[in-house]
């Protein structure tokens, strides 16, 4: 086994074809084919399916891919350490985030002091935020509920609890205060399945004997705000998400705290790398301020 041929393997498995991978490494397409050929007869095993121009990994592959993920980002990991100064200068740090809006006093402190450095930033659920961790497509998440596992480095931004909102122009915009009872009554706009914050309003929701039956189910918090926002139903979010907007009322929900945990999270294995760390050392700093 040889490092071209890993690397060659990784790169058509990651690119999504031959072409794509000869033009990420500069070489040409029947020498990274000729590589992945090469480590497929040495060790008798089908890494690829090989149909027309369609290329997917098998069993093996993905079992594969996964080990090479570890491989190359812990080469990166040591190019950036033998290049401390240049990889703060320039590189990309990706997030992704269960709300942007957690971040933005961190980001613009960071943009600060390393403008040269490019950030990605995408949303999902927990589950998309740990998977994408896991699949390193992203260096660090921000989600609402703290993993279970030692896997993880974690930094706590805060913890504020659930509210209910309404449009502006909704009958129930002048209550204060709502009970699980109360809300069972009226259309609910729910966040899809694997969302933290429905879980946990679920679970209180039966603690009290009241089941929540969503009218609408919306993937994504701003979904649900736009939906709300027509004045469609009543929608949850955690109050540190709840933000600005002239078109929402919120309502308090007359239970127990309903407490949403917000966090930075990432991979111990990579948390010595130099972009998550000044990152990291960035949200400390200013969660410490607080």
């Amino acid at each position: 086994m040889r490092y071209v041929q890993l690397r060659a393997f990784h790169y058509v498995a990651i690119s999504g074809g031959f072409s794509r991978a000869a033009e990420a490494l500069f070489l040409t397409q029947p020498a990274i084919s000729d590589q992945v050929r090469k480590l497929e007869e040495e060790y008798d095993v089908l890494l690829f399916n090989r149909y027309k121009k369609q290329v997917t990994l098998t069993r093996s592959g993905e079992q594969l891919l996964e080990i090479t993920h570890r491989m190359f980002d812990t080469e990166q990991q040591a190019l950036d350490l033998l290049s401390e100064s240049r990889a703060l200068r320039s590189g990309t740090l990706r997030i992704v985030a269960d709300a942007a809006h957690h971040l933005l006093h961190i980001l613009g402190r960071f943009r600060e002091k390393f403008p040269g450095i490019q950030i990605s930033v995408r949303t999902g659920n927990t589950e998309t935020v740990i998977a994408g961790l896991f699949a390193y497509e992203a260096d660090i998440g921000v989600l609402g509920e703290i993993p279970e596992g030692r896997e993880f480095d974690m930094l706590k931004l805060n913890s504020t609890p659930i509210v209910a909102f309404v449009a502006k122009t909704h009958r129930l915009a002048g209550s204060g205060s709502m009970s699980f009872a109360e809300l069972e009554k009226h259309p609910l706009i729910l966040r899809e399945r694997g969302s933290k914050t429905r879980q946990k309003l679920e679970a209180m929701a039966q603690s009290q004997g009241v089941a929540l039956r969503p009218a609408i189910e919306a993937e994504g918090r701003e979904a649900v705000r736009e939906i709300v926002a027509s004045g469609s139903g009543i929608g949850f979010v955690s109050e540190a998400e709840f933000g600005q907007d002239g078109r929402l009322v919120q309502i308090a929900i007359d239970s127990p705290p309903m407490l949403m945990d917000e966090a930075l999270i990432c991979l111990r294995e990579r948390s010595r790398g130099k972009l998550v760390r000044a990152f990291w050392e960035i949200a400390r700093e200013l969660s410490s301020d607080d």
